[in-house]
């Protein structure tokens, strides 16, 4: 027997009634059972909101109360008045939700239970059976939204270009307090409680060997992995790479100068490093500091969304992929790559209709580590650098870091949203990445 849950952004978060473990379905999950009473079942879950709850976005879209325009030509002051008030337009007039509703339901879409929390994830097998386990984290201000488009490159290479023995099956989980895993309703679901969270995931799921992947938060929360190694983490692979040596931390923290030892590439990242520092981290301090302060999210589509759209990129703030999606077209140069405008919106009101915009921005709140200060990961590591990157890591901090390092490479396109912008040069990064770690997939399954 199976469970369909339908949610509502009134009721998602209650906690679920106990259900049977899935003895068969489309998928061949193997649910571990437990002797202690804990619930291990493996859950398939649908989405469906209620009419009313579109009618309400689409009412307070129209009914913002408006700032005065900014007092400046560029967007230094953050998002610009027309960028938000041109996106709100088509979000209450052209916007569908239901298209995204219709493509998440037709992916395997399942809730179980870790830790006490439910945590929702896909899972997409490959029809190749030998392919490689692999669990891809998404960042903030993404979801799983932004992995959607990897799910058919990685399970079905062959339709791609590449070989069979390049496949995957693929677990897209939400990380807790984002989109339809559960809220926390007490500290303690840091980066490092998620990795382990992770591990226990993948074995519910009958993998007892497989690979991580991850960029921003779902970055950290893979190089984390990757320095608990447990025995099942054959590897990693991130855009996100964590570099910064001490010694430069220190100097940055100091606003000190570059250090006069550091390369060409090293000096560069430097410079990347001190221009993110000084201006472009202010959400990233005020949910680091403050998150409960942040009630508009919960309360305003239009302070979620303009919130959400100011993440920069190395190019940009808000990031050039962004501002290029919602014109339609390159900007400055910069191309949008695959992502939408649609995409863009799926995110923000996937965010929205959960109401998780605070629960979200705890995590920040939960993290204790100095973001990009070097790691230290013992396992085989795959590192790619896109140039959109917030800061590009230099070779040489990344081995530092990295200390099984099989792959490093600089892509020729893409930036911190990478993986939603360019999904197929994503899937090419991952296959070349993790080339390396599948001489143990014989003993995965």
């Amino acid at each position: 027997m199976s469970e369909t849950k339908t949610v509502t952004r009134r009721d998602f978060c209650g906690t679920a009634a106990a259900a049977a473990t899935i003895a068969a379905t489309s998928l061949p999950l193997r649910v571990l059972a437990q002797a202690t009473g804990v619930d291990s079942s493996v859950r398939p879950f649908k989405i469906s909101f209620a009419e009313a709850e579109l009618v309400d976005l689409r009412q307070r879209i129209n009914s913002t109360r408006w700032p005065e325009r900014e007092t400046v030509a560029d967007d230094s002051q953050g998002v610009p008045l027309t960028m938000i008030q041109g996106l709100a337009t088509y979000w209450a007039t052209g916007y569908d939700w239901r298209k995204c509703e219709s493509k998440l339901n037709a992916l395997p879409q399942y809730v179980t239970q870790i830790d006490g929390l439910d945590i929702y994830f896909i899972h997409v097998r490959s029809k190749h059976d030998d392919a490689l386990p692999i669990i891809i984290t998404h960042g903030w201000p993404g979801s799983i939204i932004e992995q959607l488009k990897l799910i058919e490159p990685l399970t079905n290479p062959t339709a791609y270009g590449a070989s069979a023995s390049d496949a995957f099956h693929v677990v897209i989980p939400s990380i807790p307090g984002y989109g339809f895993s559960g809220k926390p309703t007490a500290s303690g679901w840091d980066p490092e409680h998620i990795a382990r969270a992770w591990v226990v995931l993948m074995g519910r799921l009958g993998y007892s060997k497989f690979v991580a992947q991850g960029g921003d938060w779902g970055g950290h929360i893979s190089n984390v992995m990757g320095e608990q190694a447990p025995p099942q983490l054959l590897g990693i692979h991130t855009n996100f790479p964590e570099t910064i040596p001490p010694d430069v931390g220190k100097a940055l923290a100091l606003s000190q100068p570059p250090p006069a030892t550091l390369s060409a590439d090293e000096k560069a990242a430097y410079l990347q490093l001190v221009s993110l520092r000084s201006k472009n981290l202010a959400y990233a301090i005020i949910m680091a500091q403050r998150p409960q302060t942040l009630y508009g999210l919960a309360d305003s589509p239009i302070a979620l969304a303009a919130f959400m759209l100011d993440h920069g990129d190395a190019y940009n703030q808000p990031a050039s992929t962004f501002v290029a999606a919602l014109a339609g077209k390159p900007i400055g140069g910069y191309s949008a790559g695959n992502l939408t405008r649609d995409d863009i919106l799926d995110n923000i009101t996937l965010f929205w209709l959960t109401n998780t915009g605070v629960s979200a921005a705890r995590l920040y709140w939960e993290n204790k580590f100095r973001l990009l200060s070097a790691v230290n990961v013992s396992v085989p590591a795959a590192v790619t650098v896109f140039p959109g990157e917030i800061y590009a890591a230099p070779r040489s901090w990344t081995e530092g870091a990295y200390h099984k390092l099989v792959y490093y490479n600089r892509a020729s396109e893409g930036g911190h949203f990478a993986a939603w912008s360019f999904p197929e040069l994503f899937a090419q990064e991952l296959r070349a990445g993790l080339r390396p770690m599948r001489a143990s997939n014989a003993a995965l399954l």
